[in-house]
Order: C-alpha cells, then sequence, then structure tokens
C-alpha cells in the first residue's frame, strides 16, 4: 500500500474513532463530563480539549497556517461537550482533507514546526502525521478508560476500516463524514 494511501485511511480512522468517542461523552452529565478522574489529564473535559488543541498545533503546521505556538498557546478550552465534538470535527475534516490532497512524494516533505523558545524544528510530513495520529491515539485510549468510571459505556474504537467492521460501523462512518472509497481497499 502506498504510504499517502495509509495516511488517507489513518485520518478517517481518526476522524471516526474522535466521532465515536464524542458522541458517548455527549451523553454524560454535565457533572460526569467534569468530573476529576484518573488521568494524565484530570477530566474527560480537559483530555478532549487537550487532543483539540494539539490537532489546531500540528494541522496548522501541516497546512503552513504561520501561527506556530501560538495555535496551542491561544486555544480556548471548551467548556460545553457539543460545542467541543463540533470544533474536533471540523479539526478533523481539516485533517482528512490534508491528507487526501497528499502525494507520494509530499508525504516525505519538511514541514516546519515552531516550538518557540525552543526553536524552528524541520520534519517529515509521514513522521508529523504519524506523531499526531499516535497522539490521539494516545489520550482517546484514557478517555475511554475514564468513561469506565461514568453512567456511558465506554465505545468501541479499536475497529479499523477492515472489511468485515465496515457493515457494523457504516452508519457511524457516515454519520462522522469520513466515507471514502479508500477505506475498503
Amino acid at each position: 500500500m502506498a504510504l499517502a494511501l495509509y495516511l488517507r485511511k489513518m485520518a478517517r480512522n481518526n476522524a471516526w474513532a474522535n466521532y465515536r468517542l464524542h458522541q458517548a461523552c455527549l451523553q454524560l452529565p454535565m457533572e460526569q463530563f467534569a468530573a476529576t478522574r484518573t488521568g494524565f489529564f484530570p477530566t474527560i473535559k480537559a483530555t478532549l480539549n487537550h487532543i483539540l488543541a494539539v490537532d489546531c498545533y500540528y494541522i496548522d503546521a501541516l497546512t503552513k497556517g504561520g501561527r506556530g505556538p501560538t495555535a496551542f498557546r491561544a486555544f480556548v478550552p471548551f467548556e460545553q461537550p457539543l460545542a467541543l465534538a463540533t470544533a474536533q470535527a471540523e479539526s478533523d475534516r481539516r485533517l482528512v482533507d490534508f491528507c487526501d490532497a497528499l502525494t507520494e512524494d509530499a508525504t516525505a516533505a519538511s514541514v516546519r514546526t515552531d516550538r518557540g523558545k525552543d526553536g524552528v524544528f524541520l520534519e517529515r510530513c509521514d513522521d508529523l502525521l504519524a506523531h499526531l495520529f499516535q497522539h490521539q491515539i494516545h489520550h482517546r485510549g484514557q478517555v475511554h478508560n475514564m468513561l469506565s468510571g461514568t453512567s456511558v459505556s465506554p465505545p468501541q474504537l479499536d475497529d479499523y476500516f477492515l472489511a468485515y467492521d465496515i457493515g457494523t460501523r457504516a452508519r457511524d462512518v457516515e454519520e462522522a463524514g469520513v466515507v471514502g472509497p479508500e477505506m475498503l481497499t
């Protein structure tokens, strides 16, 4: 499989997993959404906001937005779950669109990441995307675990777009807006 195709699939799987997780979190009473729990970040709300803040930074770098660390530092956390879910879906759409436009040559292109006082670093596009996907998987897992201590069951997130699974996930995939021919190729 070509790397650009793989990254397109990962972007869609990432968007789908975020959609599933946010749909579960939207069922939580506000006090459970914001309750202190065990995790790297102290609440479901804080963890989901962190995922989105990091997305803002890296997607800005990938798309040459020019905001640098401001994209992360200026992030204002969302208080309401629906607004947060909507913003995450918009971010995921930007990431899918970016990956859809990737060519094989572009996967190895340098991406400028401005780390503020730590300096400017050039990263390979594919490495940066792999890092971003891993970051999301890591923190989604934490939210998934936190949901275990709430009134809402954690959703299934470990499916990938396999032919075996797609039938049971078709509605979610369509609602998440990640339908694409590369899902099953």
